[in-house]
């Protein structure tokens, strides 16, 4: 009796196991691959889901972010030697998550700013997500320009650039569609505001540019005051 229990018991949870599985996965398939799709093939339907229907996740976007970063790090070390220039040695894991989150980051805000001031509709969370959304082309592109990279001669190195410029464009565009949809412009008004982005963009950077200069100066100021103190009284 006490045999059958323990068994019922084993078989419900690796019941209840499965279907948390097959949910997981279900659900990595629908909105991590199949609406990403969807999108870049359907930008205007796609994003008006994204922003009407809230069918955008936070976690997908994240995962896109992270999965980018990975292979950034993973082609600095991997991509073919005709293609690579790469020394290993230089490899700096926190300089390439930069190269990733500050564009990220600098150009969601910086379109932020200007469009509350062209009456724009899209939040900072719908901003960034967007963009995180957008990598997903350049995120296919780059994994088969790995592979690729690895099998090509000196002659077929237009087609690896070639993979890669499409994944770009993919990326481009979904991004420009993407504003159109969240701001509900028109196509001009959508063209002068990201004009303005990059000028916001510039103007970001070189504030923290200066911000980070002089906190490196103080801190430097600082450091040398305690050091001649511990050397004159300790």
């Amino acid at each position: 009796m006490k045999q059958n229990i323990m068994d019922n018991k084993v078989v419900r949870y690796l019941l209840i196991t499965y279907e948390k599985i097959k949910k997981f996965f279900n659900f990595i398939v629908e909105e991590g691959i199949r609406f990403p799709v969807y999108i870049l093939f359907h930008p205007f339907k796609g994003f008006d889901e994204f922003k009407r229907e809230k069918r955008a996740k936070p976690s997908i976007a994240i995962a896109f972010v992270v999965i980018f970063i990975l292979l950034q790090i993973i082609s600095f070390q991997y991509e073919g030697f005709m293609v690579n220039q790469n020394d290993i040695s230089d490899l700096n894991t926190f300089a390439q998550i930069t190269y990733v989150l500050v564009p990220i980051l600098v150009l969601a805000f910086g379109n932020w700013s200007i469009t509350t001031l062209f009456d724009g509709k899209g939040t900072i969370k719908e901003i960034l997500m967007l963009i995180s959304y957008s990598l997903f082309p350049m995120i296919i592109t780059q994994f088969f320009a790995l592979f690729l990279s690895n099998m090509i001669a000196q002659e077929e190195i237009g087609l690896y650039s070639l993979v890669l410029s499409v994944g770009v464009f993919a990326t481009g565009y979904m991004v420009f569609v993407g504003l159109v949809s969240i701001h509900e412009y028109g196509v001009l008004k959508c063209i002068i505001t990201i004009v303005f982005t990059i000028v916001a963009a510039l103007v970001i950077l070189f504030i923290a540019l200066l911000g980070f200069d002089l906190f490196r100066k103080i801190y430097g100021f600082v450091y040398t005051i305690y050091r001649e103190i511990a050397l004159r009284y300790f």
